[in-house]
């Protein structure tokens, strides 16, 4: 039975990779503004779910075989607003001035579909997020490594981001990209233990 993690992410498939699991990675493709907008009405955990739904199920679609497909979406909520990549260095600028010294709360879902039965088990998870005082040097070294461009909320906790969170309250894991204890928790809900995982990713 394969394994496979419907995300690009890096951060992710390190996640996996050092919780003792062997995966394959196969990409959704899911177009992730047409959903935000059809969703949008719902509280942001809720949102970030149904794209992790969505992006498992459009992997499972082309799978053949039994498999585990884990995907999962990110978004920071901060003062309201609900932001993913900024893909832009103008408002990943804008974003990290007005971030100085406040906090958000990084959301990530999670979804988990057996191919085999067709069932998917998703939860989101979170953690609050403080962040320190950048100066404006601090800003632009920062934008000039292109980190915080392709990321959600434009920081991350396990890159060059970190040096600029003073604190965290929640899952570390889930502000990364992927909770494995959440992860555990919704291959329990298909009725495997967690630990068959170490195993399950080998037998191809």
């Amino acid at each position: 039975m394969k394994i496979i993690l419907g995300s690009a992410s890096p951060a992710r498939a390190t996640l996996l990779r050092n919780a003792g699991i062997t995966f394959d990675v196969l990409v959704s493709g899911v177009d992730e503004d047409a959903l935000l907008d059809q969703h949008s009405h719902l509280p942001p955990a809720e949102i970030v779910t149904k794209l992790a739904e969505a992006k498992a199920q459009a992997v499972a679609e082309s799978v053949k075989t039994p498999a585990f497909v884990i995907a999962a979406d990110s978004m920071f909520h901060f003062e309201g607003m609900l932001l993913g990549k900024p893909l832009d260095v103008e408002i990943a600028r804008d974003r990290l001035n007005k971030m100085q010294g406040k906090f958000g709360e990084l959301v990530t879902g999670h979804a988990v579909i057996n191919t085999a039965t067709g069932v998917c088990h998703s939860a989101a998870a979170a953690a609050v997020v403080q962040f320190t005082e950048m100066n404006e040097l601090e800003i632009e070294a920062y934008l000039a490594t292109g980190e915080p461009l392709n990321v959600a909320g434009n920081f991350t906790l396990d890159g060059l981001g970190a040096a600029f969170i003073d604190h965290i309250s929640g899952d570390p894991a889930a502000v990364v990209g992927l909770s494995i204890s959440t992860l555990r928790k919704l291959i329990n809900n298909h009725g495997f233990e967690y630990t068959q995982l170490w195993q399950l990713g080998s037998n191809k």
